[in-house]
């Protein structure tokens, strides 16, 4: 008798922790980039006024035969350039989940990311 309830605590513990991580990831929100405009020029005020959350998907839509995408770090952001290593996403429809802490992205196209064409965010 002892084991069976014992077993029981397990499974219950284990119910517990499946509800738990289910719940996360049903937290989880999905943004465009821009709204309806999408990934373009003067974006880089898109995300005032949002919360956004580790595990959310940022969705970048444009054409990318005009832009790109590229995650890169703070001083990448702030001087518009791409440090060694930086993921470059170029399919238009460009799905991005967001890890805790600080994200930037950058369009890496000549004079896009200085004409605007940047996002910083913060995930809690």
């Amino acid at each position: 008798m002892g084991q069976g309830r014992g077993s029981a605590v397990v499974g219950a513990v284990m119910v517990c922790m499946l509800l738990l991580q289910y719940s996360q990831v049903a937290r989880a929100a999905v943004y465009t980039v821009g709204g309806a405009k999408g990934w373009t020029f003067n974006v880089a005020s898109w995300p005032k006024g949002k919360r956004f959350r580790a595990g959310d998907t940022l969705v970048f839509n444009y054409s990318p035969a005009a832009h790109n995408v590229v995650g890169v770090n703070r001083v990448g952001y702030s001087r518009c350039t791409t440090p060694r290593g930086s993921k470059v996403f170029k399919t238009g429809k460009d799905q991005i989940k967001l890890v805790k802490g600080q994200n930037f992205f950058i369009c890496t196209l000549p004079g896009h990311c200085q004409a605007g064409m940047k996002i910083a965010i913060t995930a809690a």
